[in-house]
C-alpha cells in the first residue's frame, strides 16, 4: 500500500511531557489534560491516557466521514451516534500494539442500510486510513 499525498488543510500540534505519566497540551491551549496509565497497565488511572484520546478522536472523524457518506447517499443519519472502543495490549514480538471497535447507533435506516455506510465511512475517515493495515479495526451497528 502507498502512501498518498495530502494536501494539508490544517496541523494540530500537541507536545507531551513525561510521556504516559504527564500533561499533554495542544499548542493552542485548547487541550491540557493530565495524562496517566490506566489502572489495567500499572497506572494510577487518575488521568486520561493517550488510548482515551485516540477513541475520542478516532469517534469523532468518523462520526464526521458518516456524515459525508449520508450526504452523498442521501441517507438520513439524524440521531447517530459513534463509539470507538480502543484496546492496547503486547503484541507476540514485546512490543505493545493497538486495536479498535467502532460501533455506530443510525436509529434513521435500517441495519443493512447501517452497516454499509459505516463501512463506506471506514473507506473515508482519515482515521480509519492511517490504521488501515497497521490495526486491527472492527466495525459493526447496534
Amino acid at each position: 500500500m502507498s502512501v498518498q499525498p495530502v494536501e494539508v488543510a490544517y496541523t494540530a500540534v500537541a507536545t507531551a511531557e513525561n510521556g504516559r505519566d504527564g500533561r499533554v497540551a495542544s499548542d493552542d491551549g485548547q487541550l491540557d489534560v493530565v495524562v496517566n496509565p490506566p489502572k489495567e497497565l500499572g497506572g494510577s488511572g487518575v488521568g486520561t491516557n493517550p488510548e482515551q484520546l485516540f477513541a475520542a478522536g478516532y469517534a469523532a472523524c468518523f462520526q464526521s466521514a458518516l456524515g459525508v457518506v449520508a450526504r452523498r447517499e442521501k441517507a438520513d443519519i439524524s440521531g447517530s451516534t459513534v463509539t470507538a472502543q480502543v484496546g492496547i495490549g503486547k503484541t507476540p514480538d514485546g512490543g505493545f500494539g493497538l486495536t479498535v471497535a467502532i460501533s455506530a447507533t443510525i436509529p434513521a435506516v435500517d441495519r443493512a442500510t447501517a452497516l454499509a455506510l459505516v463501512e463506506k465511512a471506514h473507506q473515508v475517515c482519515p482515521y480509519s486510513n492511517a490504521t488501515r493495515g497497521n490495526v486491527d479495526v472492527t466495525l459493526d451497528v447496534a
